[in-house]
């Protein structure tokens, strides 16, 4: 089975149009280095809840929206080698500075996750 990075970020609503260009070019430079597939996605139908819930997991403030995003890997072993060439390729370089970032990051979280049910 396939493996899964999973992220979760809040983003300023009028910083929407920035992080979509970001996404857009480093979705490309994950799956040029072997990435299955990449996807972010906006929250629309996210309600906040009395214990938990999306907006309480980013602490979200007002005007912002939680985009919740993945990328599929092969395996583990192709996903850690996938993200050391992501990391290392010049093209998302200028991205890596968290003040180039339209979001906070202190905010977001992410883990690798291995398939458990797949149809």
């Amino acid at each position: 089975m396939s493996y899964v990075d999973g992220f979760v970020v809040p983003v300023p609503k009028d910083k929407l149009a920035d992080y979509r260009k970001i996404a857009r070019r480093a979705g490309k430079v994950w799956m040029e280095h072997g990435a299955l597939a990449y996807t972010e996605c906006v929250a629309d139908d996210v309600p906040v809840g009395k214990h938990t819930s999306f907006p309480q997991s980013v602490k979200l403030k007002e005007g912002e929206v939680v985009v919740f995003s993945w990328i599929v890997y092969a395996s583990r072993r192709d996903r850690d080698r996938i993200n050391k060439l992501v990391m290392a390729d010049s093209r998302l370089q200028d991205l890596m500075n968290p003040k180039a970032m339209p979001f906070d990051g202190k905010r977001m979280f992410f883990g690798g996750f291995k398939e458990m049910v797949k149809f």
